[in-house]
């Protein structure tokens, strides 16, 4: 089951190679090194995740389309990016360090807040990576077997092209992060995106599940996969480790805080655990929509958001999440606060943003 920003993305992406296809005649440029064309339009095209840079807010979806905004959303301006390919999410650790990532195996990175950016990888040199770092370890380790079949992927990776879309980014600092997608795709680098080390064999997913999102909580590291899959980062193994979900279905993201942890997705499920995984309760959203995007509001409580533009708040101590009215509903792909305390909400209408009490 795909996400709902895989879903959109690959509509986009369908509807983008169809342009491509018409415009061959005038010559094919590759959207890996087509440059985003400037649109007055952007932003209230299709955007599939927003995140805090200190004060400024940075977009990003469709085309590679970046926008960011000094002024808590009123005005956006769009950002100077060197791909065309589908951005699915966004990260910056810091204030002006910043990563985004999406179809085609595509990373960005801005040193300037989102202003500019420029590529560190894409689709096109991911399958060489796994053939090279996995064929180390394979001589290195004959006798593991794990290995010819990581160096396997690899060459498959390198057969199929570009194609490898990448779903979520997080990094801890400008120096450690990881990019996750499809198949289990997980890369990790510790010097800002210089070099990246495949990290398939770090995962507890047998299955090659799709990884959906990756997500802190301030004291652990989740990643949010499909059939219920979820893992959390092991510091004394290295490993990211399958935690048991009372759920069989996608998980589309996962929010949380210091002690708690919440995983969220398809038709409408959400699951919160206070013990770090080892037990979890059902929070009833009343509503059988895929919840496809979470924040913190400025008081601390999560508010939740579905594929049509619901907007759900969980009520500390209760189990039902309380349906909030509001005006101009849409879908809702992204969402994080402000600097002013407003929510920013985006989705395959563009930007918008709520003031909530």
């Amino acid at each position: 089951m795909y996400s709902y920003k895989k879903c959109v993305s690959l509509v986009l992406g369908a509807t983008l190679a169809l342009l491509q296809g018409l415009a061959q005649a005038a010559g094919y440029v590759d959207v890996l090194d087509l440059p985003a064309k400037a649109s007055a339009l952007a932003v209230r095209s299709p955007l599939l995740d927003v995140a805090r840079a200190g004060e400024r807010l940075v977009a990003v979806g469709q085309r590679g389309h970046i926008l960011y905004s000094d002024d808590a959303g009123k005005r956006w301006q769009q950002a100077a990016v060197p791909v065309s390919s589908d951005l699915t999410a966004v990260s910056f650790p810091t204030a002006t360090q910043g990563w985004a990532v999406g179809n085609d195996g595509v990373v960005l990175h801005s040193g300037d807040a989102g202003a500019t950016w420029s590529k560190q990888l894409d689709g096109r040199q991911i399958g060489a990576l796994l053939v090279k770092h996995y064929g180390d370890l394979a001589t290195a380790d004959s006798g593991n077997e794990q290995w010819a079949q990581l160096v396997s992927e690899g060459q498959r990776l390198v057969e199929e092209g570009a194609d490898k879309p990448l779903l979520g980014v997080w990094f801890a600092n400008a120096r450690l992060g990881y990019v996750v997608g499809v198949f289990n795709l997980i890369l990790r680098t510790e010097d800002g995106g210089q070099h990246w080390t495949p990290f398939e064999d770090r995962t507890e997913n047998p299955q090659g599940l799709h990884l959906e999102a990756i997500a802190s909580t301030g004291d652990a590291l989740y990643i949010a996969g499909e059939q219920g899959l979820l893992l959390k980062w092991d510091e004394s193994s290295q490993h990211f480790m399958a935690v048991q979900t009372p759920y069989q279905g996608s998980f589309f993201g996962v929010i949380g805080k210091p002690g708690e942890v919440l995983a969220y997705g398809l038709r409408g499920h959400v699951f919160r655990s206070v013990d770090a995984g080892k037990s979890w309760s059902e929070l009833n959203a009343g509503l059988p929509v895929n919840i496809t995007a979470a924040t913190l509001d400025a008081k601390g409580n999560y508010r939740l958001f579905t594929q049509a533009g619901h907007m759900l708040v969980e009520q500390e101590g209760r189990t039902q999440l309380q349906l909030v009215p509001q005006q101009g509903q849409s879908p809702v792909a992204g969402a994080t606060l402000a600097a002013d305390g407003s929510l920013v909400l985006v989705g395959s209408r563009g930007v918008r943003a709520l003031r909530v009490e």
